[in-house]
């Protein structure tokens, strides 16, 4: 009994070992298949992070030149990473609270309302706000960079702090 257990467990870890042995042989051959396709004028990024586009290649030594905005730079290709697809970047009011495109009859009719509550919006936060005075305190047991900070709200006004009496320490 005990023995068919160890067996089973043997097996799964042989059956996990061969399917992640296939899993990195393609890998490593689609990587290959990367390489030997270089040609000029793809874009690369490098481990490093050096972006550019690949001017020539050579197979025999296992390097390849990129021009990295007028630089001319000479990489193994073991230091290619990936090849490089520009992000495509979009406004935040061209999407959703989701991430999704809005359409774009919707989108025209929205920016007018939207643009007469931001002109509301800051009149109405002038006439509330109150002077406040910032207080950093020690960053000691803070993450690198993070600062703590309390706020006190000043309430005093100009008529109150007339009424009071001045003390003297005589």
């Amino acid at each position: 009994m005990q023995y068919s257990i160890l067996i089973i467990l043997l097996l799964f870890m042989i059956i996990f070992m061969v399917v992640q042995g296939r899993k990195a042989k393609q890998q490593q051959q689609e990587r290959q298949n990367f390489i030997n396709e270089l040609e000029p004028g793809t874009e690369i990024i490098t481990i490093g992070g050096v972006i550019g586009k690949v001017v020539s290649s050579d197979p025999e030594y296992d390097e390849v030149v990129i021009d990295s905005e007028g630089s001319l730079l000479r990489f193994t290709t073991k230091a290619i990473s990936r090849q490089y697809v520009r992000p495509a970047y979009v406004r935040d009011d061209e999407v959703d609270e989701n991430g999704n495109p809005l359409p774009q009859n919707e989108e025209s009719e929205e920016a007018e309302p939207a643009e007469a509550a931001a002109e509301q919006q800051p009149a109405e936060i002038e006439q509330k706000s109150e002077p406040t005075e910032v207080i950093e305190t020690s960053t000691e047991g803070l993450p690198y960079g993070a600062r703590e900070i309390e706020v006190e709200q000043n309430t005093e006004t100009a008529e109150d702090s007339a009424e009071k009496p001045a003390t003297s320490n005589n």
